[in-house]
């Protein structure tokens, strides 16, 4: 399977930890494109920054504009407001690494 990288930032009132952001992108992946859109896209959190808010997450090349329109339908996170954006997107880690940090 071919995999994209995304490069997000958290900003939230209140510190997230990787369990709760990974439940937020998965649940919303699930209400924007239900069970079967949500087994297309092979999600995972590969890295976190808990202190700074940024993260990598991994998906399919064919569900990018999925994953992102889901993250960017997140408004609260484990009941605190909140907003994740995306930096951007790469093929690999190093390259996603160089770019954005």
């Amino acid at each position: 399977m071919r995999r994209r990288y995304l490069a997000v930032r958290v900003e939230s009132e209140a510190s997230v930890n990787r369990e709760e952001l990974t439940d937020a992108v998965w649940r919303a992946v699930t209400q924007l494109f239900g069970e079967y859109g949500a087994s297309q896209v092979g999600l995972v959190v590969i890295e976190y920054d808990e202190q700074n808010g940024r993260g990598v997450v991994r998906c399919s090349h064919k569900a990018v504009p999925m994953v992102k329109a889901s993250i960017a339908s997140i408004t609260k996170i484990d009941g605190k407001s909140a907003a994740i954006r995306v930096l951007g997107v790469s093929g690999t880690l190093k390259a996603l690494h160089k770019r954005y940090g």
